[in-house]
């Protein structure tokens, strides 16, 4: 267990950062399986509103780091391949 008052905030804010950072992760998940479903069920419109969803939550993931530029670059490549 910690022993210093800063340890104890220390744990305080990972686990606040931790519980963020796993709603945005499953946030993240679901757009990518709206996205895909859009897809089969040939929805244009759907699909245009949920993969510009998607890809702006991607956006605001990169910005602090969360996910890899790598793999949302393959995301917005999937979409675009999808809505072509």
């Amino acid at each position: 267990m910690a022993n210093s008052k800063s340890a104890l905030k220390y744990i305080r804010k990972t686990e606040a950062r931790t519980l963020a950072n796993r709603q945005i992760k499953s946030r993240i998940k679901t757009l990518a399986k709206q996205v895909k479903n859009a897809a089969i069920s040939d929805d244009k419109d759907s699909l245009s509103e949920k993969s510009r969803l998607f890809i702006s939550t991607l956006d605001k993931a990169a910005k602090s780091g969360l996910v890899h530029k790598n793999k949302i670059a393959r995301h917005k490549s999937e979409c675009a391949k999808l809505m072509a």
